[in-house]
């Protein structure tokens, strides 16, 4: 809390070095040991917190657990002080799960309601949408309305295409090819042949 005080006495004392510069009665010299000193002063203030809060803690964990003694106990003693110690860490363990799962659920909860607050506050909403199956007259009948009466036959319109046989080459034998293309010959018919 007192941090928090001191953070907002600095943020006032630093936005109002951002102003315009009026007439200022204080020179930028004075302004900067004065902002020099505040800050040291937030520091010892911080410390000073941090060491009453290790204080507390030492005090509530002084209350909380008192101090062993175990010099001239007898093995039994020793044996029910074990058991009697498991039983408290036990106990103390399933009260650290408990507030654990109160502080989950608490943040699920917390998380829901953030969003509910953002959906509210938005001015567009999005609605949850379902799979639905339709077909192309209804969608049109939808569409269109009570101008769309007859059904319509979507595949009259399409044009047909003839499909080319692919012309197919004869089987020869390819040793008569090879035969042909051989040596001088061959040669001379594949440059004819690239050059028309």
């Amino acid at each position: 809390m007192l941090f928090f005080t001191l953070t907002i006495l600095v943020w006032e004392f630093t936005t109002t070095m951002a102003e315009p510069p009026k007439k200022s009665k204080i020179s930028s010299s004075r302004r900067l040991g004065l902002k020099i000193r505040l800050l040291t002063v937030a520091a010892q203030m911080l410390q000073e917190e941090k060491e009453h809060k290790m204080q507390e803690r030492e005090t509530a964990l002084s209350d909380r657990v008192p101090p062993l003694n175990m010099s001239g106990l007898s093995m039994q003693d020793l044996m029910d002080l074990c058991k009697d110690l498991h039983h408290k860490i036990d106990v103390v363990d399933e009260e650290r799960y408990d507030i654990g799962q109160k502080v989950n659920k608490s943040d699920s909860e917390i998380e829901n309601m953030n969003l509910k607050i953002i959906e509210i506050q938005s001015k567009f909403k999005k609605p949850t949408l379902k799979r639905v199956k339709i077909s192309a007259e209804a969608m049109l009948s939808v569409l269109l309305g009570s101008k769309h009466k007859e059904s319509i036959d979507f595949k009259a319109n399409l044009k047909t295409v003839k499909k080319e046989e692919e012309k197919k080459e004869e089987v020869t034998d390819w040793r008569k090819n090879v035969e042909a293309m051989s040596g001088m010959e061959g040669r001379k018919k594949l440059f004819d042949a690239s050059g028309n």
